[in-house]
């Protein structure tokens, strides 16, 4: 509910028991303007499995709780439209680069990098390749996802 709340274009109305009706959102995996929120999925930028694979497997039950539900960085839940979410699954970017909008692709990249840094969560080699790669056609955005001066 709380990226719902924080993402919109155009505010829902909150009704009755964390009900939502109306709004707009923007969902930037797949360039998307979604009408109302049933069209919506929120995503982790870096998913669930992925931070399993890559750490959380040795995390305690309390910080992958805390992972999972993450609110203090607008970059690590995304609200985006369930077919885009689909479709990323739990794919990291050496398989899954924002298809549908290469534009944002820098801006993924990022997001998907401060998430691993915050967390300490490992890159592996085909990972790394892609996020270098990417990363070296953005000079306009740092490491965490600001514009560069």
């Amino acid at each position: 509910m709380e990226v719902f709340l924080a993402e919109p274009v155009e505010a829902p109305t909150v009704t009755g028991r964390c009900t939502l009706s109306g709004g707009r959102w923007y969902s930037w995996y797949d360039n998307t303007f979604v009408d109302g929120p049933r069209g919506l999925d929120i995503d982790h930028v870096v998913p669930l499995a992925e931070a399993w694979d890559s750490g959380a497997s040795a995390w305690t039950r309390e910080r992958r709780v805390a992972y999972a539900n993450y609110l203090d960085d607008e970059r690590h839940l995304e609200a985006v439209t369930a077919r885009s979410n689909r479709q990323k699954a739990d794919q990291d970017p050496a398989t899954w680069l924002v298809p549908d909008n290469p534009a944002e692709r820098c801006h993924y990249v990022a997001a998907w990098t401060v998430v691993k840094l915050q967390w300490g969560l490992a890159v592996d080699p085909a990972e790394q390749e892609t996020l270098a790669g990417v990363a070296a056609e953005c000079p306009e955005i740092d490491v965490a996802g600001n514009p560069v001066p």
